[in-house]
């Protein structure tokens, strides 16, 4: 019995402890069902949505790039484009031939998609060409039997209405590279494009937009269920510019009929940039997708540098436009008087060397006046010698000469202009007086973009006022867009009296027999123009070649060629704009950057017409008959 009993407390005894053990694994189990229904359920439930949900952004559209009358210059448009998907395919190889007889590829572009297909799941679609053509959409929808996994999709793509008239201007968009990465989730989706260059760069920013977003149900592979939810994508800002679509297509189709060149039209009083055109341009729109790689290699080794931005990067020896500048160091600097006359024999001497002015014959007595009018050599000679290259450099930089104008597009060159300092800093030599007489027509180591030549001649022409260009109606806080304000811009310091004689001798070229610009003057009333013609040298003439008689232009290669130049502003009695024209390696100004200078300031007036004149009807403009003997004197440099 005793035993019995020792068995019973024994069984007991474990029987206790079971259950105790059974009584603690229960309560541990409620506990972690306590925690991961009732105190985690909430967070396991996003990890187990996330898993089954995915969260996709949907790219916005692009801000919209306006003219100054609201044009559209830049927009979006919706275009078809061809994908494929791998997993519906048997053999891709096959489907691309086929695909191939409608869209034509070649080697590189066949191998890429091949690569991409490997690279990315079956079930993701790769995209083969963007913007079909309507001919191309219905052949792929017609042949789809023998097209398996390739289906047509709708998108946008940047338009760019001008095309090449406005590609250095705009710029243009393309894919994202690492380098370019921030985080900004947007920048990581695989069609989103941004700005590279032009307006499209600068703003960038403010016409990215918002992105929206999409909720889909995903299974364990990746692949979509359904949609659950959709937020839809808020389009970037507007960016409203000061240039006139109208006048901008006009200049460029002007500049076209040379072979290179720039041109640029501004507002002598807001600084607002009217038309900034490079010549030639270049297709804006074959960078969203990519380029190919043989249109590529041919934009870069063109000799006209089609992709270069000449309005504000192209920096060139100014030439006789530049003959005002020193004109207004030297009247500042009171060394001459309007009246002061100097000999022009047609060369001047200094030690072994001689400085030939354009007339071999010479100009004679020459006062300033006429030595602007006619462009004498020999007389800025004779001045630059005497005010020095310190004095013009300063006047250069009042003008908006020798230093960056903070354009709002990337790239602009800031020219040069020489002092005494710099050579010695340079070259470790001084400044020697020959190099006076060289600068003083412009050339030598002076240097100026057609952006800075256009800033110059309208400074002179409202008076000695430091405009300032813009291109952008807008200012860009953070991300939104405000109106600017109209802007005041001081005075750059130079007498009336000073601006007043050089204003009339710049009247004179074109508007007095025997000034440069003679044959370019407008006759229509209220529209007088004021100008002054360069031409700037790109190689050395000889002793031999003058003594045989220096070559024509048309006789050397284009490389060799001068750079013809031509500045001017109007009305010239109440100034409102102002005009500047390069065309490379085009020989002298008058023949060649005048008329383009011309017809522009004409077209400028006609569509935007200053206060108290009356808009024109659109008529054609018909160029003055050249008068007999009139524009001889645009031989050489002095245009």
């Amino acid at each position: 019995m005793h035993s019995d009993f020792e068995r019973y407390k024994l069984f007991s005894r474990r029987a206790t402890i079971l259950l105790g053990g059974q009584a603690l694994l229960l309560s541990g189990l409620i506990w972690r069902l306590y925690d991961l229904q009732i105190s985690n359920g909430k967070r396991f439930k996003v990890l187990a949505d996330e898993n089954r949900i995915s969260t996709r952004l949907l790219p916005p559209p692009r801000g919209l790039i306006l003219d100054r009358h609201g044009v559209e210059v830049a927009s979006n448009r919706q275009e078809f484009r061809a994908v494929i998907l791998a997993e519906r395919i048997a053999d891709v190889g096959h489907t691309l031939d086929v695909l191939a007889e409608i869209i034509k590829f070649d080697k590189s572009e066949r191998t890429r998609l091949l690569k991409e297909l490997k690279r990315r799941r079956r079930f993701v679609p790769v995209a083969i060409r963007h913007s079909l053509t309507w001919e191309q959409v219905a052949q792929i929808e017609v042949n789809a039997p023998d097209l398996p996994g390739v289906r047509i999709e709708q998108g946008l793509s940047r338009l760019y209405s001008l095309g090449n008239a406005t590609a250095h201007l705009l710029g243009y968009v393309a894919a994202v590279d690492e380098t370019e990465l921030t985080g900004d989730p947007l920048l990581q989706l695989p069609d989103f494009r941004i700005g590279k260059n032009g307006i499209e760069r600068s703003y960038d920013l403010a016409l990215r937009g918002w992105a929206g977003a999409r909720q889909v149900e995903i299974n364990a592979h990746g692949r979509v269920i359904r949609e659950l939810s959709r937020k839809r994508s808020k389009p970037g800002n507007k960016v409203s510019l000061t240039i006139d679509a109208k006048l901008q297509k006009f200049a460029a189709e002007r500049l076209e009929k040379k072979e290179s060149g720039a041109a640029v039209v501004i507002d002598v009083h807001t600084g607002d940039i009217l038309a900034l055109v490079s010549s030639p341009g270049f297709d804006p729109s074959v960078f969203e997708q990519g380029i190919d790689r043989k249109l590529w290699r041919s934009l870069n080794k063109n000799p006209r540098a089609p992709l270069t931005n000449k309005a504000i990067a192209g920096q060139y020896a100014p030439g006789s436009t530049f003959k005002m500048i020193v004109a207004l160091a030297a009247l500042e600097a009171k060394i001459i008087t309007p009246s002061h006359t100097f000999f022009c024999p047609g060369h001047k001497s200094m030690g072994k060397s001689k400085f030939h002015c354009w007339r071999r014959a010479g100009h004679g007595s020459v006062n300033l006046h006429r030595a602007i009018k006619e462009s004498c050599d020999v007389y800025f000679y004779e001045v630059a010698n005497k005010v020095g290259i310190d004095r013009i450099a300063a006047m250069a930089r009042k003008m908006g000469l020798g230093g960056k104008l903070d354009l709002d597009i990337p790239g602009e060159k800031s020219g040069f202009i020489p002092t005494t300092a710099w050579k010695r800093k340079a070259f470790k030599q001084p400044w020697y007086p020959g190099e006076n007489l060289v600068a003083g027509i412009g050339q030598g180591y002076v240097l100026a973009t057609p952006l800075q030549l256009a800033v110059m001649a309208a400074r002179i022409a409202n008076g000695g006022i430091a405009v300032t260009p813009r291109l952008a109606r807008d200012e860009i806080t953070g991300r939104e867009i405000k109106d600017r304000k109209a802007k005041r811009f001081p005075s750059i310091g130079i007498s009336e009296r000073s601006l007043a004689a050089v204003k009339k001798a710049m009247t004179a070229v074109v508007n007095e027999p025997g000034g440069t610009a003679y044959w370019l003057r407008i006759a229509e009333k209220g529209q007088g123009m004021a100008g002054k013609t360069g031409t700037s040298q790109v190689r050395r003439i000889t002793k031999a070649e003058r003594a045989r008689g220096v070559l024509k232009n048309s006789q050397l290669p284009w490389a060799k060629r001068d750079h013809a130049l031509f500045v001017c502003y109007a009305p010239y009695d109440a100034p409102r704009y102002a005009v500047a024209v390069i065309v490379e390696h085009g020989g002298g100004g008058s023949r060649n950057a005048g008329p383009v200078g011309k017809d522009i300031m004409v077209e400028t007036l006609k569509l935007l017409p200053p206060v108290g004149m009356k808009k024109q009807a659109d008529k054609p403009v018909k160029p003055k008959r050249r008068a007999a003997g009139a524009g001889k004197a645009a031989k050489r440099r002095g245009g």
